[in-house]
């Protein structure tokens, strides 16, 4: 895997240009003239259309930054103003956008989260940023361009502006895996990872959850053992706190059930009876939008079952609506509509006809909700034609399913490098396969990531990145940027350094150096300080990455935890290979397969075929690990 410095180059040439380095990569940014200081205390003035979590989201990023803020309903003109309005409401911050001279033309486009964010420095070279959103959401994220404008320029800010919006509407993440579904805490610092950059929902079906399959038509448990806890298990209180996180974080939060094969079945005419009372008791812990999930358990293909199952889709939204969408009902009160993974959602499973009868019979639902396809294969990487196919039979616009990270399928492997290399890596995927700089026919990109969440992140940026401004996504660039963000600076090129050796394709960064030692020893004249100064260097940033277990940042030892089995197996072969390259005696040698340090376990199955196993992870498997095998076969020569 190459490692390139295009995230340095970039940082050059921004601070050349004086720009800012903002991700996902903004639609438009415009420098002005001169610099802006903000005043150690800054005053908020929110409209009235700005909800309350935008209002604490913007409270929270200056005392972040070391200032102090406080709201009031006029500017101070003494001091710095933070200003939040929507269009067109003729309030503070909406006047301010002519007073500035501010085109409104991003308004006008069929885009979403529409937003200008503005710095200008008053007479006195005093700050005044002002944010005006389509809605508080799209305000809400105009609030993580200031974040990261405030993280690269403390002092003097170049003033700019930015005229911003998503290129597609519904961006995030869906835990749909086979596999143990995360914790609590992971769940909830992706919450707030997504909330700085731009994602906006997160579809919770987990496969291995057995309330949301096998135990489909029960309340959660209020409380749970130790042991199920460590599997993934969630209490009523656990979920409370999550939903409420989601909401602090401006994610969606959508509840999925996966009711199975009952679904279909004629004579379980109470399913949408139980599957309304389960919505019930999501809905008193905050959920404000749920799915239905029929995926993996057989296609139908007969007429009646077809109908029954639209016509029940159908029933469905029909009771959500009936009970929380009336007229009058308070917005947070309301329930938005009902997103469905159908049991056929990788068309190239049947014939042409067979998927044209499907996706007919679906038709006939209410326009509102959203029907998931992962395209033509289960693994496809979002593109136009798969959706003009499945929107042709289904004769509206289909969201996406993308089986991306997931690693499901290959569970002792992780996916951290670039979006490129992570094709490569992933055998169900495209090796080949390239992001469109034009995705049509979808305004729904949500992400299947792998069992280990924080490790997801570094491919969600990317998601973000893309989801956001399409024709602006650099793959490389992308996941130079994602390092920092996921591990922080300090520990960006230590895992830049390690991510092509905590894969399990360690060709590109290792086979050439081996190769070489190896044709040394053959010639008799064993050259190995070539080899051994990128093992070391190596070591040297798996040490700097163990630093992470001890981090005062809770996603960063969240984080370290994922790759943990990884890391630790790594450094126990790198520790072993340098020994014997030295000619050292080694101490011992390590059990790569069995020893627990390396191990992990993992769920698999669905509703009442759910086990629990124990593996093994599998980092450098391609050259380090034989290369060691040979090694040791060497030493006995």
């Amino acid at each position: 895997m190459l490692l390139p410095i295009l995230l340095w180059m970039a940082g050059v040439a921004a601070w050349a240009q004086q720009r800012y380095v903002i991700y996902p990569i903004p639609q438009q940014q415009q420098l002005t003239s001169g610099e802006a200081r903000l005043t150690s205390h800054v005053n908020i003035v929110a409209e009235s259309g700005i909800d309350q979590p935008t209002v604490d989201r913007a409270r929270a990023i200056l005392l972040d930054h070391g200032f102090t803020a406080s709201m009031s309903q006029r500017a101070d003109k003494k001091a710095s103003n933070l200003l939040l309005g929507v269009n067109g409401s003729r309030g503070l911050a909406d006047r301010e956008v002519e007073r500035r001279g501010l085109s409104r033309e991003v308004f006008g486009r069929q885009k979403y989260d529409r937003h200008i964010v503005s710095l200008t420095a008053d007479k006195k070279g005093r700050g005044q940023l002002l944010i005006v959103g389509e809605t508080t959401d799209a305000v809400f994220c105009g609030l993580a361009t200031v974040e990261q404008m405030l993280d690269q320029h403390r002092e003097a800010l170049p003033c700019v502006r930015f005229y911003d919006y998503a290129d597609i509407r519904t961006r995030g993440v869906i835990e749909g895996y086979y596999g143990v579904p995360y914790n609590a805490e992971v769940t909830k610092d992706l919450f707030r990872f997504m909330a700085r950059y731009k994602l906006n929902t997160y579809m919770y079906g987990a496969k291995s959850d057995p309330y949301h399959t096998r135990f489909w038509g029960d309340a959660y448990p209020a409380t749970i053992t130790p042991e199920q806890e460590r599997i993934g298990y969630l209490t009523q209180s656990m979920l409370r706190d999550i939903v409420s996180v989601a909401h602090a974080s401006k994610v969606n939060f959508i509840w999925a059930i996966h009711p199975g094969t009952a679904f279909t079945k004629a004579e379980s005419t109470d399913v949408i009876d139980r599957i309304m009372t389960k919505f019930g008791s999501m809905y008193d812990l905050g959920v404000r939008q749920f799915g239905l999930f029929v995926d993996d358990v057989g296609v139908p293909t007969d007429a009646p079952t077809l109908k029954l199952n639209a016509d029940r889709v159908s029933a469905l939204q029909n009771r959500i609506d009936s009970r929380w969408n009336r007229l009058g009902a308070a917005p947070a009160d309301t329930v938005k509509a009902l997103q469905f993974v159908p049991q056929l959602y990788a068309f190239s499973w049947v014939k042409p006809e067979v998927g044209r009868q499907f996706f007919q019979s679906l038709s006939s639902t209410p326009s509102k909700v959203d029907i998931y396809i992962t395209g033509r294969n289960v693994w496809s990487v979002p593109n136009s034609e798969d959706l003009a196919t499945a929107n042709g039979w289904l004769g509206r616009e289909t969201a996406w399913w993308w089986n991306y990270p997931c690693n499901d399928n290959d569970v002792t492997k992780l996916f951290p490098a670039d979006t490129y290399t992570n094709f490569r890596d992933e055998k169900h995927i495209d090796n080949n396969a390239r992001m469109e700089p034009a995705l049509r026919g979808t305004n729904t990109l949500i992400a299947n990531p792998m069992q280990q969440g924080e490790a997801s992140k570094i491919a969600l940026f990317s998601l973000a990145d893309y989801a956001w401004n399409t024709a602006a996504f650099d793959n490389m660039q992308s996941w130079q940027a994602s390092l920092p963000a996921v591990v922080g600076k300090e520990n960006a090129d230590a895992l830049r350094r390690v991510v092509p050796y905590l894969r399990y394709f360690d060709e590109e960064a290792l086979g050439r150096l081996v190769d070489d030692y190896k044709q040394s020893v053959e010639q008799g004249s064993p050259r190995p300080e070539a080899l051994l100064k990128e093992l070391e260097a190596v070591e040297k940033a798996c040490h700097k990455l163990d630093g992470l277990s001890r981090s005062a940042d809770a996603g960063h030892r969240l984080f370290y935890e994922d790759i943990r089995p990884w890391l630790s197996k790594l450094e126990a072969m790198l520790q072993l290979t340098i020994v014997m390259l030295k000619n050292q005696n080694a101490t011992g040698d390590a059990d790569f397969e069995n020893d627990k340090a390396f191990q992990f376990e993992i769920l698999s199955g669905l509703g009442d075929d759910i086990s629990l196993s124990v593996q093994t992870a599998e980092p450098s498997a391609r050259v380090l690990r034989p290369f060691i095998d040979w090694l040791k076969e060497h030493r006995k020569k």
